[in-house]
């Protein structure tokens, strides 16, 4: 937490209530927008009167002065302080006591109140406020506030509800090394092909997919594009987890049975379908049930305690270069400097790029000179041993005193002799130190994916059309919009098509049957 004592943070302080008025007071008046009745229980027709929707409106019909965000006050401060990425930095969490003095009634800007009283998101509540799991709950939710004001500046510059962070909570428990039986990592929980998809370095030695920054950048422009697609934050949600492709059959195939419905209460008409996969049909309620008890703690008699903000000044340094030497140069532990760069897998930065890494808040003063002081040994992440007639990974490794395994762990592009084990003489090899070797992380090789058996993907990238993926594939972009079920030509970057399956063989063999006769 932001130490009491902090005089940047005692003059916020002072000042939050005095600019909550003036926020408040410039504010223009708000237009309430009508949405299309739910074809679900909802508790709309049962508010108390003077209830303040999120349209800013009371149920009653009366006008009101819409509250006062954390998002205003984080501009207004801005504009006095002058420096918005500080103000980023030092911002109190959104839900913590100082902020509910500003808003005493909790606000979403996700639609949580019309679904509340729903079967699925009341055995969610119920969940996260009772037992061990509510236990669980509060951890996760104390582990996420360390991420909660990055998450939330970047969700509000893609132009996404803000309150889309708890998707994190629901994906990954704000873990950034968490890795699903499919392979998928991080805190946004992507597949390799999707991360790169969506800009992200995935190789053996940077998988940025475990980068709270730029997993989370990746995130944002996927659900956006996936908001595009559907016109819905909630069937966003819902393809994130299940897939696009997934969501759109259904809403084909359900159309006229969804008649009348649209936008988030799509969803919660195709959940009660039996198509959606159930991890799917129970992902939405867990993200409205999260939203309503992290925002709204007091009600539940929840204290979630808040952690230090994800804050870093950063450093650009070269190849090959110890995570030992960061940290020394930046006096800190490797640790510290692991949990700033998690996107680092194997101890040291990789063997021909420079990186750009992070060091504490403060420390980059005085890290050049500190750095420039270091022994030749200290900034040697790996030694060059070019191989000799014969030479294989254990007796490399008995020469090093490794084990052969970490040895050609080192050494991906090394491919010795399946027959022998024998490696080509005159052959490059990295032999890596003990300092980068106890900073490695335990990971799998992050090439690994798995889809369904018989079925082709393809994560789209910049600059893709649907006429580019067809020819690649040996089809069509009318195949391919049926078999994902798209109505238009749309496709964005990070979005996974189905380009063959069963069905496209099928039909690509019945057309080749055609053209024969």
């Amino acid at each position: 937490m932001i130490p009491l004592t902090n005089p940047e943070y005692l003059l916020r302080r002072a000042l939050l209530p005095a600019l909550a008025a003036v926020v408040a007071c410039c504010r223009a008046p708000q237009t309430s927008v009508s949405s299309t009745s739910v074809p679900v229980a909802s508790p709309r027709d049962s508010q108390p009167a003077g209830h303040i929707t999120q349209t800013g409106r009371p149920a009653n019909g009366n006008p009101a002065e819409p509250a006062v965000t954390a998002a205003d006050l984080d501009r207004r401060m801005a504009e006095l302080f002058g420096d918005a990425q500080h103000v980023e930095s030092m911002r109190v969490p959104f839900d913590s006591g100082l902020m509910n003095a500003v808003d005493a009634e909790p606000t979403w800007d996700i639609e949580v109140r019309s679904y509340e009283t729903l079967a699925r998101v009341q055995r969610y509540v119920a969940l996260f406020t009772h037992g061990e799991a509510r236990d669980r709950f509060v951890e996760r939710l104390s582990r996420g506030t360390r991420y909660e004001s990055m998450i939330r500046a970047r969700m509000r510059a893609g132009d996404l509800p803000e309150d889309m962070y708890y998707l994190a909570l629901i994906e990954s428990n704000f873990n950034p090394h968490a890795y699903s039986r499919a392979a998928a990592v991080g805190m946004w929980q992507f597949m390799a092909s999707t991360g790169r998809g969506m800009g992200l370095r995935v190789d053996w030695w940077v998988d940025e997919r475990r980068d709270p920054v730029r997993s989370t950048e990746a995130a944002v422009g996927f659900l956006r594009g996936l908001r595009e697609q559907f016109g819905s934050m909630y069937l966003a949600a819902a393809a994130y987890n299940g897939g696009p492709g997934r969501i759109a059959r259904g809403l084909s195939r359900y159309a006229d049975q969804l008649e009348g419905t649209s936008g988030d209460d799509a969803f919660f008409a195709l959940a009660e379908k039996k198509y959606l996969r159930n991890e799917t049909r129970e992902y939405v309620p867990q993200l409205v049930a999260a939203a309503l008890v992290a925002k709204d703690s007091a009600r539940y008699g929840i204290s979630i305690e808040s952690r230090p903000p994800f804050a870093y000044d950063s450093v650009r340094v070269g190849p090959r270069l110890p995570l030992a030497a960061i940290a020394e140069a930046s006096a800190t532990t490797v640790a510290v400097i692991q949990e700033l760069n998690p996107f680092i897998l194997r101890g040291m930065t990789p063997p021909r790029d420079s990186l750009k890494v992070r060091i504490p808040p403060g420390s980059r003063s005085r890290f050049d000179s500190a750095f420039a002081l270091l022994t030749p040994e200290a900034l040697t992440g790996a030694n060059t041993v070019i191989t000799q007639k014969g030479a294989t990974w254990a007796s490399l490794g008995r020469k090093a005193r490794l084990p052969a395994r970490v040895v050609s762990t080192y050494n991906p592009t090394v491919k010795a002799s399946k027959k022998t084990g024998i490696i080509p003489a005159g052959t490059p090899v990295l032999i890596p130190t003990p300092a980068v070797i106890s900073a490695a992380m335990p990971v799998p090789d992050p090439s690994i994916e798995r889809y369904g058996r018989g079925t082709r993907t393809y994560v789209v990238r910049t600059g893709d059309n649907l006429s580019v993926i067809a020819n690649r594939y040996r089809t069509t972009p009318a195949a391919i919009m049926r078999l994902n079920s798209l109505k238009k030509p749309l496709i964005f970057p990070g979005q996974e098509l189905l380009v063959s399956g069963p069905a496209a063989r099928a039909s690509r063999a019945k057309r080749s049957t055609a053209l024969k006769e």
